[in-house]
């Protein structure tokens, strides 16, 4: 980055973290913390003064808004800027996805231009982040969103998806501000390792994009050899055009892509490109060969039963799991438990008590008082 960016991201890593969410626009229209600043680059992103304890917050648990750094959502500004390369019926790959921030990103911005007429699959190979990202993307609620854990080499061969987002693992070099093991962990091996491993990643991946379709490529790391290197193998052992990224300061032009780094803007450090495969898509057929969709992904808090708003320290009881009463005027039965009329999930009401059907891997662990 050269010694004068260097020297403004040495100083800016030793700065406090930022903290920032992104709005769950079929859910939340208005940003609920106060003196929150927009993000440039997101339409849905907030920068916040301070950082609450988003545990203790209902519409947190509702799926409202995603907490996710600023930085982490210019990919999905990248996304955005090629939307009108597809078209409905598109299916859509994030490849790496845990723990589902840039997914639910991909959605919202999916959803908003496309209605239900696309498919996103959220995949990770790594069991034990798998179900965190599982549980994000039930919670963000999008029915035409499922999540799967395969390993890259086993989606086969044929062009399943029109665009792809792979957000690879990386030596994580944007983390360091935020991650201790991430500076304990690195070396120059450790960078070598991981763009080979990225290729290896891609290579596999690569036959299931079909011709003319779009690869968002990123990682949270600086250095060249798993960035603009990797970038350059794609399009010349692959075969794809890298498509120009316009201009955005304070992020970073590069030779093929951009960064943001910690120092010049708010978060954490983030690379992006955007390539297109060589070919044309000459049948959009968006029926044909359709992602299925996993049941156990539905929503965790979609339920027909009747809405019962309660106020937030009951929300708080019901989503750690306690016993609570509902109003004298609730119906019995089944009921979705809701906080200023987002739903939280499913009870049944006895009337002089409720039982609370919350799901247990979900609940407040931490003292709600």
């Amino acid at each position: 980055m050269g010694p004068e960016l260097a020297a403004g991201v040495l100083n800016g890593l030793q700065q406090a973290p930022s903290v920032s969410v992104r709005l769950n626009p079929s859910r939340l229209t208005d940003c609920p913390f106060p003196e929150a600043a927009k993000v440039a680059w997101s339409p849905y992103g907030y920068l916040l003064k301070e950082r609450p304890v988003f545990t203790l917050d209902p519409l947190f648990h509702a799926g409202c808004y995603y907490v996710q750094d600023t930085s982490a959502m210019y990919v999905g500004h990248v996304f955005r800027l090629f939307l009108d390369r597809l078209q409905p019926g598109c299916r859509v790959l994030d490849l790496c996805a845990a723990p589902g921030g840039k997914t639910t990103d991909l959605a919202a911005s999916l959803r908003e231009r496309f209605g239900d007429r696309f498919s996103l699959l959220a995949n990770e190979v790594m069991r034990n982040r798998y179900g965190v990202l599982r549980s994000n993307v039930e919670t963000w609620g999008d029915p035409c969103v499922s999540t799967v854990s395969r390993d890259p080499s086993a989606f086969g061969t044929y062009p399943l998806f029109h665009a792809i987002l792979a957000d690879v693992p990386c030596s994580g070099e944007g983390m360091f501000r935020k991650d201790r093991q991430a500076v304990d962990e690195w070396s120059p091996k450790t960078v070598e390792f991981c763009a080979a491993r990225s290729r290896r990643i891609l290579s596999d991946i690569w036959p299931t994009l079909a011709p003319g379709g779009l690869l968002i490529y990123s990682t949270c790391t600086f250095n060249h050899l798993e960035n603009d290197d990797t970038v350059a193998w794609i399009a010349a052992e692959l075969g794809a055009d890298i498509l120009p990224l316009p201009a955005f300061p304070p992020v970073v032009n590069t030779r093929f892509g951009q960064v943001l780094l910690p120092g010049l803007v708010p978060g954490e450090g983030q690379y992006v490109a955007a390539l297109q495969k060589h070919g044309n898509m000459d049948q959009w057929d968006g029926s044909a060969f359709p992602v299925a969709k996993n049941r156990a992904d539905a929503p965790a808090n979609a339920s027909p039963a009747p809405l019962v708003n309660v106020d937030r320290q009951t929300a708080l009881q019901y989503l750690h799991g306690d016993a609570i009463v509902l109003p004298a005027d609730a119906p019995l039965g089944p009921v979705t438990i809701g906080y200023e009329g987002h739903a939280l999930g499913p009870a049944k009401n006895l009337g002089k008590r409720c039982n609370n059907l919350y799901p247990k891997n979900k609940r407040i662990r931490m003292d709600i008082r």
